[in-house]
């Protein structure tokens, strides 16, 4: 079974390893002690979770059929004539995004601002770097 520290963890969810600790030590993440007195995560445990925190997010009143959405902030924005390239950080993945420039400038998206990146496609590419 796959397992992961805490901060293993802490970087698939995009937190702090402290935020891991205060879900474990209050009973919201379960984890147990690997052989050196370590916590660890089991992987079930974690994927669990995580769909658990998904589902109790708020939408905001939304409906979509895309479901892979990722919060970030706008690290850049870099505007033609008719298009606009924005780029934006989320956890630590850097989404890029191309759209109309009036897109761009209805939603107010500058450096600093908190975005959203919506992905729905009909190929995804999914990679293991571990799977020799």
């Amino acid at each position: 079974m796959t397992t992961f520290r805490i901060s293993e963890a802490a970087a698939l969810l995009g937190v702090s390893a402290d935020t891991v600790r205060r879900w474990v030590d209050g009973g919201r993440l379960p984890a147990v002690r690997d052989e050196h007195g370590h916590r660890i995560v089991p992987g079930p445990e974690l994927a669990a979770f995580v769909r658990d925190q998904s589902r109790s997010d708020d939408d905001g009143g939304r409906f979509s059929s895309a479901r892979n959405r990722m919060r970030g902030i706008v690290t850049d924005v870099v505007r033609d004539g008719v298009m606009a390239k924005v780029d934006i950080q989320a956890g630590p993945f850097r989404i890029v995004s191309l759209m109309s420039r009036e897109a761009a400038d209805e939603l107010g998206l500058e450096i600093g601002v908190v975005a959203e990146a919506v992905v729905k496609s009909t190929t995804v590419v999914v990679e293991r770097p571990d799977a020799g």
